[in-house]
Protein backbone atom coordinates (compact mmCIF):
# COMPACT_ATOMS: atom_id res chain seq x y z
CA UNK A 1 0.00 0.00 0.00
CA UNK A 2 1.26 3.50 -1.30
CA UNK A 3 0.19 6.56 0.79
CA UNK A 4 1.20 10.04 -0.24
CA UNK A 5 0.77 12.88 2.12
CA UNK A 6 1.52 16.01 0.68
CA UNK A 7 0.88 19.88 2.83
CA UNK A 8 2.45 23.02 2.83
CA UNK A 9 5.38 23.88 5.85
CA UNK A 10 4.15 22.79 9.35
CA UNK A 11 0.94 21.92 8.10
CA UNK A 12 0.57 18.99 10.20
CA UNK A 13 1.62 16.27 7.11
CA UNK A 14 4.61 14.45 9.44
CA UNK A 15 2.04 14.50 12.02
CA UNK A 16 -0.70 12.99 10.43
CA UNK A 17 1.65 10.87 8.66
CA UNK A 18 3.20 8.87 11.97
CA UNK A 19 -0.57 8.60 13.19
CA UNK A 20 -1.23 6.65 9.88
CA UNK A 21 1.70 4.54 11.21
CA UNK A 22 0.53 4.26 14.51
CA UNK A 23 -3.21 3.19 12.91
CA UNK A 24 -1.33 0.14 11.10
CA UNK A 25 0.56 -0.51 13.94
CA UNK A 26 -2.62 -0.83 16.36
CA UNK A 27 -4.74 -2.77 13.39
CA UNK A 28 -2.23 -5.21 13.46
CA UNK A 29 -3.12 -8.82 14.79
CA UNK A 30 -0.17 -9.67 17.60
CA UNK A 31 1.40 -12.41 15.32
CA UNK A 32 1.85 -10.09 12.79
CA UNK A 33 3.92 -7.41 14.58
CA UNK A 34 4.62 -4.40 12.35
CA UNK A 35 8.23 -3.38 11.98
CA UNK A 36 8.38 0.65 11.57
CA UNK A 37 10.94 2.60 9.87
CA UNK A 38 11.56 6.15 9.62
CA UNK A 39 13.31 7.02 6.08
CA UNK A 40 15.25 10.30 7.31
CA UNK A 41 15.89 12.43 3.78
CA UNK A 42 16.94 15.66 5.63
CA UNK A 43 21.02 16.53 6.13
CA UNK A 44 21.64 18.85 9.48
CA UNK A 45 23.80 21.41 7.00
CA UNK A 46 23.23 24.22 9.46
CA UNK A 47 21.98 24.83 12.83
CA UNK A 48 18.44 25.88 12.11
CA UNK A 49 17.89 22.14 10.14
CA UNK A 50 19.49 20.60 12.88
CA UNK A 51 16.69 22.05 15.45
CA UNK A 52 14.38 20.73 12.94
CA UNK A 53 15.54 17.22 12.95
CA UNK A 54 15.56 16.90 16.24
CA UNK A 55 11.99 18.14 16.77
CA UNK A 56 10.82 15.60 14.59
CA UNK A 57 12.86 13.15 16.37
CA UNK A 58 11.32 14.48 19.55
CA UNK A 59 7.99 13.76 18.25
CA UNK A 60 8.36 10.19 17.22
CA UNK A 61 9.41 9.78 20.78
CA UNK A 62 6.01 10.25 21.99
CA UNK A 63 4.33 8.24 19.81
CA UNK A 64 5.04 4.89 21.53
CA UNK A 65 6.29 3.21 17.95
CA UNK A 66 9.57 1.51 18.32
CA UNK A 67 11.04 3.52 15.07
CA UNK A 68 14.09 2.35 13.21
CA UNK A 69 15.46 5.47 11.13
CA UNK A 70 16.98 4.99 8.40
CA UNK A 71 19.08 7.79 7.20
CA UNK A 72 18.80 8.07 3.51
CA UNK A 73 19.22 11.68 2.30
CA UNK A 74 20.32 10.00 -1.26
CA UNK A 75 19.60 6.38 -1.52
CA UNK A 76 15.69 6.29 -0.98
CA UNK A 77 15.33 3.73 -3.60
CA UNK A 78 18.05 1.36 -2.22
CA UNK A 79 16.54 1.64 1.21
CA UNK A 80 13.10 0.61 0.14
CA UNK A 81 14.40 -2.46 -1.74
CA UNK A 82 16.47 -3.52 1.34
CA UNK A 83 14.02 -2.44 4.29
CA UNK A 84 10.27 -3.91 2.78
CA UNK A 85 8.94 -6.46 4.03
CA UNK A 86 4.83 -7.83 3.77
CA UNK A 87 4.83 -6.67 7.81
CA UNK A 88 6.89 -3.23 7.42
CA UNK A 89 5.85 0.14 7.66
CA UNK A 90 8.15 2.41 5.90
CA UNK A 91 7.24 6.43 6.66
CA UNK A 92 9.37 8.08 3.98
CA UNK A 93 9.57 12.21 5.38
CA UNK A 94 10.01 14.05 3.16
CA UNK A 95 10.23 13.43 -0.44
CA UNK A 96 10.85 17.04 -1.24
CA UNK A 97 13.99 17.16 0.75
CA UNK A 98 15.49 14.04 -1.13
CA UNK A 99 14.86 15.66 -4.40
CA UNK A 100 16.65 18.81 -3.00
CA UNK A 101 19.31 16.54 -1.97
CA UNK A 102 19.56 15.47 -5.66
CA UNK A 103 19.52 18.64 -7.09
CA UNK A 104 22.04 20.30 -5.12
CA UNK A 105 24.43 17.49 -6.21
CA UNK A 106 23.60 16.59 -9.72
CA UNK A 107 20.38 16.96 -11.48
CA UNK A 108 21.89 14.81 -14.83
CA UNK A 109 20.52 11.67 -13.67
CA UNK A 110 17.42 13.05 -11.73
CA UNK A 111 15.07 11.48 -14.51
CA UNK A 112 16.90 7.48 -13.72
CA UNK A 113 16.65 7.98 -9.83
CA UNK A 114 12.89 8.85 -10.21
CA UNK A 115 12.06 5.70 -12.54
CA UNK A 116 13.53 3.69 -9.98
CA UNK A 117 12.14 5.13 -7.91
CA UNK A 118 8.41 4.54 -9.25
CA UNK A 119 9.07 1.19 -10.37
CA UNK A 120 10.62 0.13 -7.01
CA UNK A 121 7.76 1.85 -4.97
CA UNK A 122 5.12 -0.52 -7.34
CA UNK A 123 6.12 -3.61 -6.51
CA UNK A 124 6.73 -2.97 -2.99
CA UNK A 125 5.55 -5.32 0.19
CA UNK A 126 4.43 -3.81 2.82
CA UNK A 127 2.98 -0.43 3.72
CA UNK A 128 4.82 3.00 2.30
CA UNK A 129 3.64 6.34 3.63
CA UNK A 130 5.82 9.39 1.80
CA UNK A 131 5.29 12.74 2.94
CA UNK A 132 6.11 15.96 0.70
CA UNK A 133 6.13 19.20 0.44
CA UNK A 134 3.19 20.76 -1.47
CA UNK A 135 5.27 23.89 -3.44
CA UNK A 136 2.72 24.20 -6.19
CA UNK A 137 0.29 26.57 -4.84
CA UNK A 138 2.16 29.68 -4.70
CA UNK A 139 4.14 32.62 -7.20
CA UNK A 140 6.54 31.11 -9.74
CA UNK A 141 9.70 31.03 -7.89
CA UNK A 142 12.47 33.85 -10.08
CA UNK A 143 15.32 31.69 -10.34
CA UNK A 144 16.34 28.72 -12.37
CA UNK A 145 17.27 26.26 -9.99
CA UNK A 146 14.06 27.59 -7.70
CA UNK A 147 11.57 26.83 -10.73
CA UNK A 148 13.32 23.16 -11.30
CA UNK A 149 12.94 22.46 -8.18
CA UNK A 150 9.30 23.31 -7.82
CA UNK A 151 8.60 21.67 -11.49
CA UNK A 152 10.14 18.77 -10.42
CA UNK A 153 8.50 18.15 -7.63
CA UNK A 154 5.01 18.93 -8.99
CA UNK A 155 5.88 16.03 -11.20
CA UNK A 156 6.95 13.95 -8.60
CA UNK A 157 3.92 14.69 -6.85
CA UNK A 158 1.37 13.73 -10.00
CA UNK A 159 3.97 10.37 -10.55
CA UNK A 160 3.36 8.96 -7.33
CA UNK A 161 -0.30 9.94 -6.81
CA UNK A 162 -1.12 7.95 -10.03
CA UNK A 163 0.35 4.26 -8.63
CA UNK A 164 -0.41 5.56 -5.12
CA UNK A 165 -3.51 3.75 -3.44
CA UNK A 166 -3.79 6.92 -1.04
CA UNK A 167 -3.07 10.65 -1.28
CA UNK A 168 -3.88 13.32 1.75
CA UNK A 169 -3.84 16.88 1.21
CA UNK A 170 -2.91 18.71 4.67
CA UNK A 171 -3.46 22.11 5.64
CA UNK A 172 -3.80 23.56 9.22
CA UNK A 173 -3.45 20.26 10.65
CA UNK A 174 -6.61 18.75 8.78
CA UNK A 175 -6.21 15.87 6.27
CA UNK A 176 -8.59 15.95 3.21
CA UNK A 177 -8.46 12.40 1.28
CA UNK A 178 -7.72 13.38 -2.24
CA UNK A 179 -7.58 9.74 -3.25
CA UNK A 180 -8.68 6.11 -2.03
Amino acid sequence: MIHLVLGGARSGKSRFAESQVLQCVNGAEADLAKNCFYFATAQALDAEMHERIQHHQSQREIDGIAWQTIECPLELTKALETYSTTNSVILVDCLTLWLTNHLMQSMDDWEQVKTRLLKTLSCLPGEVILVSNEVGCGIVPMGELSRRFVDEAGWLHQDIAAIADKVTLVTAGLPLDLKG
